[in-house]
């Protein structure tokens, strides 16, 4: 192989190196830093928890196993497993949600500013999908064991196709990513977003 064809390769790994690093949260730079929110200091994560304290506990979590209580009118529930629910998580840029559907139940349009996400599909017929940038939705339905991949920041559903209840496994390349509902972030804001600016989009639609 010619110099140039090596060099050409080297430059191919390295920019995929820094993309996948730029990905997600930033590398830890010590073996572990558990979580210490009580301390009051937050600069892009937790502040540490003394090394000499730190326990088994602090690395673990049970509550993925079980589905989680449905009560709300979508008919689903979202079980987060990241760094709020394991403290060892803190400063390690990844985590887990168990998504429970009933028959027919939505997981509706969001986002994660902060998190690529993976879904695997545990039980169930479920369709996901998510909009680009350019408005193109890219949707499919889902059985149990496959995959599908949301990209960092995009709208996306996940939505159960079937007549029983239906559970997914996310996994984020982020310790805490973030949820960002649309319909909550449109009309449930604090203060409110005013009425003028969600109609005008819609009177534009119409006419």
């Amino acid at each position: 192989m010619s110099p140039t064809n090596i060099f050409a390769i080297l430059a191919i790994m390295m920019s995929s190196v820094v993309s996948i690093a730029l990905a997600s949260d930033p590398d830890a730079l010590q073996d572990l830093c558990v979580a210490f929110p009580s301390s009051g200091v937050k600069v892009n994560g937790y502040a540490c928890k003394e090394e000499a304290n730190v326990t088994a506990d602090d690395f673990f979590y049970g509550g993925l196993p079980n589905p989680g209580v449905i009560n709300d009118t979508m008919g689903s529930v979202v079980t987060a497993a990241n760094v709020e629910k394991i403290p060892g998580l803190n400063t390690l840029g990844l985590s887990l949600s168990r998504i429970d559907l009933k028959a027919g139940g939505l997981n509706p349009p969001h986002t994660h500013p902060r998190a690529t996400e993976i879904v695997f599909v545990l039980e169930g017929e479920v369709d996901v999908g998510f909009v680009s940038t350019g408005n193109k939705l890219i949707s499919k339905t889902l059985k149990e064991g496959e995959i599908f991949v949301f990209p960092k920041g995009l709208v996306h559903f996940q939505k159960n196709k079937g007549e029983n209840p239906a559970a997914v496994i996310s996994a984020f390349d982020s310790q805490l990513p973030g949820t960002f509902s649309v319909a909550a972030v449109l009309f449930s804001s604090t203060p409110t977003v005013p009425d003028d600016v969600l109609v005008r989009k819609l009177v534009e639609k119409k006419s």
